[in-house]
C-alpha cells in the first residue's frame, strides 16, 4: 500500500493529520483555502450573471439567475452522496487504515462516474418540466432552456472535481482544490468574456464557458490523484465498487444528498412564489442570490472543516477534542459571518448594482439583502453542528431536522403567508429565516442532549 509521508506544496504539506496539534490553528488553515476555492467556485454563477446582466438583457440576467433551484437539485444530490465518501475515508485516515482510505477512494471515483451519465441524461430530459414547475415566464424561458441544457450536458465535469476534492479535504488537504478553483475560475471568466463580448453568443455562451471550466478543474483533480504518493492515490486499473465501502459511503451520503436535493427541489416552489412578483423582482433576487451565496461561504468553509476535524478524531476514539473542535469552528463561524453582515448591508444598493443597473432591479435586490442579512448568524448553527453530526457518521438527523424545517416548515409558512396573510415579497423573503430559526433551535438541542460523538464508522475494523 501507498505510504502516507508528507509532501510539499506550495503552501506547505498537503494531508494533514487532525488528531494532534492545535485545534484552532487546523481549522483556520483548513478553512481559508477553502473559503478561497469556494469564492472561487461561486464565481461560475456570479460571473455568468454579471456578463449577461451587463452585456445581454433584463430577461438573461432573469434566466441565468433563476435557474439555481433546479440546478442545485441534482448537484445536492451528489454532493451528498460525495460528502458520504469523505467522511468515511477521513474516519479510516485518522484511524490509519490506509488500505480501506484506498478501496473507498475508488468506489468514490467509479460511483461518480456512473452517476455523472445518469444526471446528465436527467438534468437535459427535466429541463422544461423543471421550468414550467417554477412558473417561469414565458419571456424568459427560451434562455432559461438554453443555458440549462448545456450546463447538464457537462455537469460529470463538475462532479469528478466534486468527488476528487472531497477525498482531498478528507485527509485535510484544502490547499490544491483551492489552485485547481483559481484555474477554473479565471478560465471561465476570460471565456465568457470572449464567447459572450467577442462571439455574441449570449446566455449559451457563459454555459458553455461553465462547463469548459468545469472540464479543466476535473482534469487537475484526476492528475493530481492519479500521481500523489499518499493512500489516496488513483490506479485506474484499479476502479471498482467495493461492496464494503460503498454501503458505508451510502450510510452517510444517501441522507445527506436527500437533504440537499429535497431542500434544493423545495426552493424551486420558493423560486415560483418569487417569479410571480415579475423578471425586476427576479432580477433583484438573483443580485440577492449571488451575494447570499458569498455570505454563505466563511460558515460553510468552516463547517467542512469541522466534518473533517470530527472525522479524524472520532477516527481514533478521540470525542473530547472532536466536540471542543466543533464548538470553536462554531464561534469562528459566527464571529466572521457576524463581521462580515455589516458592509453587506451599509453598502447594498452598491452591491446590486455591481450585477445590473436597471432602478426596479437594484430597489428589489437592496430590499432583500437589508431584510434578510441580519439573520445570517443563525445559518453558523445549523451548518457547523450539521457537518460535525455527518462527521461523525451521523447523517440522519440533520437531514430530518433540515428537511423539515427547509422544506416542510417552509413551504407551509408561505402557502398561509402567500393565501391567508399577505402575497407580498417581503414577508415571502423571510419564509428563509424562519426556517433558519428553528432548524437552529433543533439541532442546538440535539447536540448537547444526545450522545451522537459515540458512533463510528470504524469500529467494526478496530479489533
Amino acid at each position: 500500500m501507498e505510504t502516507t509521508a508528507k509532501k510539499k506544496s506550495f503552501f506547505g504539506k498537503k494531508d494533514v493529520d487532525m488528531t494532534q496539534g492545535n485545534i484552532v490553528g487546523h481549522l483556520i488553515t483548513f478553512a481559508l483555502p477553502l473559503l478561497l476555492g469556494n469564492i472561487f467556485q461561486q464565481l461560475y454563477n456570479t460571473v455568468d450573471s454579471w456578463v449577461v446582466g451587463k452585456f445581454v438583457s433584463d430577461e438573461a440576467f432573469a434566466a441565468v439567475g433563476t435557474v439555481g433551484p433546479i440546478m442545485n437539485t441534482l448537484i445536492g444530490t451528489f454532493m451528498g452522496l460525495s460528502a458520504g465518501a469523505g467522511v468515511v475515508i477521513s474516519q479510516y485516515y485518522g484511524a490509519k487504515q490506509h488500505d480501506k482510505v484506498h478501496e473507498t477512494v475508488h468506489t468514490a471515483i467509479t460511483m461518480t462516474l456512473i452517476l455523472g451519465v445518469v444526471f446528465t441524461v436527467i438534468g437535459v430530459v427535466m429541463t422544461p418540466f423543471m421550468l414550467r414547475l417554477m412558473k417561469t415566464p414565458d419571456e424568459v424561458i427560451p434562455q432559461s432552456t438554453a443555458y440549462l441544457r448545456i450546463y447538464f450536458s457537462g455537469i460529470i465535469g463538475l462532479m469528478i472535481y466534486n468527488i476528487g476534492s472531497g477525498i482531498m479535504r478528507a485527509v485535510g488537504d484544502s490547499q490544491r482544490p483551492f489552485l485547481f478553483l483559481l484555474v477554473s475560475a479565471s478560465t471561465n471568466t476570460v471565456l465568457d468574456l470572449v464567447f459572450v463580448i467577442g462571439f455574441k453568443m449570449k446566455v449559451e455562451g457563459v454555459a458553455l464557458a461553465t462547463i469548459i471550466a468545469q472540464f479543466v478543474s476535473a482534469a487537475l483533480v484526476i492528475y493530481t490523484l492519479a500521481t500523489t504518493d499518499n493512500c489516496c492515490r488513483l490506479n485506474f486499473k484499479k476502479l471498482r465498487i467495493h461492496g464494503q465501502m460503498l454501503k458505508k459511503i451510502l450510510k452517510v451520503g444517501i441522507p445527506a444528498a436527500l437533504q440537499m436535493a429535497v431542500t434544493s427541489f423545495s426552493n424551486i416552489f420558493v423560486q415560483s412564489y418569487i417569479n410571480h412578483f415579475g423578471k425586476y423582482c427576479m432580477g433583484g433576487w438573483t443580485a440577492y442570490s449571488k451575494i447570499d451565496q458569498f455570505l454563505l461561504l466563511p460558515m460553510q468553509s468552516i463547517s467542512l472543516g469541522g466534518t473533517t476535524f470530527v472525522g479524524q478524531n472520532l477516527g481514533v476514539g478521540n470525542a473530547k477534542r472532536a466536540k471542543k473542535g466543533i464548538l470553536y469552528a462554531l464561534l469562528i463561524s459566527v464571529a466572521t459571518t457576524a463581521i462580515l453582515t455589516v458592509p453587506v448591508m451599509i453598502f447594498a444598493p452598491r452591491l446590486v448594482r455591481f450585477f445590473n443597473d436597471t432602478e426596479e432591479v437594484i430597489k428589489h435586490g437592496t430590499m432583500l439583502l437589508r431584510l434578510i442579512s441580519p439573520f445570517y448568524v443563525l445559518c453558523c448553527v445549523n451548518q457547523v453542528l450539521s457537518g460535525a453530526l455527518r462527521g461523525a457518521g451521523n447523517s440522519k438527523v440533520p437531514m430530518f431536522m433540515m428537511l423539515g424545517s427547509f422544506v416542510v416548515f417552509r413551504q407551509i409558512y408561505l402557502y398561509v403567508m402567500a393565501n391567508y396573510i399577505s402575497n407580498t415579497i417581503r414577508p415571502i423573503a423571510l419564509s428563509y429565516p424562519a426556517g433558519w430559526i428553528l432548524c437552529s433551535a433543533l439541532i442546538l438541542i440535539y447536540f448537547f442532549s444526545a450522545k451522537w460523538e459515540r458512533y463510528r464508522l470504524v469500529e467494526d475494523e478496530k479489533k
